[in-house]
C-alpha cells in the first residue's frame, strides 16, 4: 500500500516534511546520477547512493574530489567520502559532509543482492516502457500521414472562368436591374398623365355645362 505525500508550498512544512518523513522516502531522497558508462551498461540514470559505492563532487569547493562513500546520514542526508577531511581548531580532523545530490556515482557496490535485483528491475521496466512506446507508434499513423490523407481524397475544384468573362457577369445583372428600374418608371408615369388628362377633361366639361 503506497502513502500519499502531502505537498505544500510554504518552506516550513516543506521542511517539516523532509526532516520527518519515513525511512522508505528518505532513501530516495539519496538517489544520485550515474556516469554514463554505468548507464550504458544498466540502462538506467540514477540510483541512491549506499556505503561502499564510490562517487565523484560535482559541486562545491572539493568538485572533482572522488572517493569510496565510508558513512551515510540519513537523519541529516550527508553522504562522507573517505580521504574527504577537514582539521578543526584543535588538530582534530572530521570528514566533510557532503548532500547525496552534490555527487555522481563512478563505482557501485553490488555486495547486496537486492542492489543486483533493483538493477535488474529497473532495467526490465524501462525496456517495457520502450517497447511500448514502439508499439504505439507503429499502431498509430504519423501526423504528416493523417494530415496528407484528406488533401488526397479532395474532390477536385470546379474551373473558374477567366477573369474576362467573371467582369462581364455582374455588368450584364446591373443594366438589366436598370432597365427592369426604368421600365417601371415610365408605366408609372403614363399612369399618372392618363389620370392629370382625365381630369382636366372632367374640369373643361363641368366648366362648360356651368
Amino acid at each position: 500500500m503506497q502513502v500519499a505525500v502531502k505537498t505544500s508550498s510554504k518552506p516550513s512544512k516543506q521542511r517539516k516534511l523532509l526532516f520527518q518523513a519515513p525511512d522508505h522516502v528518505r532513501y530516495k531522497h539519496f538517489a544520485a546520477p550515474l556516469s554514463p558508462e554505468l548507464r550504458r551498461t544498466y540502462g538506467i540514470r540514477s540510483l541512491p547512493v549506499r556505503r561502499g559505492d564510490t562517487v565523484r563532487v560535482m559541486r562545491g569547493d572539493h568538485k572533482g574530489f572522488e572517493g569510496k562513500v565510508s558513512r551515510v546520514n540519513r537523519k541529516k542526508y550527508r553522504v562522507y567520502i573517505e580521504g574527504l577531511t577537514r582539521e578543526k581548531v584543535d588538530g582534530t580532523t572530521v570528514f566533510v559532509p557532503v548532500h547525496p545530490s552534490k555527487v555522481m556515482i563512478t563505482k557501485l557496490n553490488l555486495e547486496d543482492k537486492w542492489r543486483r535485483q533493483i538493477l535488474e528491475r529497473k532495467k526490465k521496466g524501462k525496456e517495457a516502457v520502450e517497447v511500448e512506446k514502439a508499439a504505439e507508434k507503429i499502431e498509430k499513423p504519423s501526423e504528416t500521414a493523417i494530415e496528407a490523407k484528406p488533401e488526397a481524397e479532395e474532390k477536385p475544384k470546379a474551373e473558374k472562368l477567366p477573369p474576362a468573362e467573371e467582369k462581364e457577369k455582374p455588368k450584364t445583372r446591373r443594366r438589366t436591374a436598370k432597365k427592369a428600374v426604368g421600365g417601371e418608371g415610365e408605366e408609372e408615369k403614363a399612369k399618372m398623365e392618363k389620370k392629370t388628362r382625365t381630369r382636366k377633361k372632367k374640369t373643361s366639361e363641368e366648366q362648360k355645362v356651368g
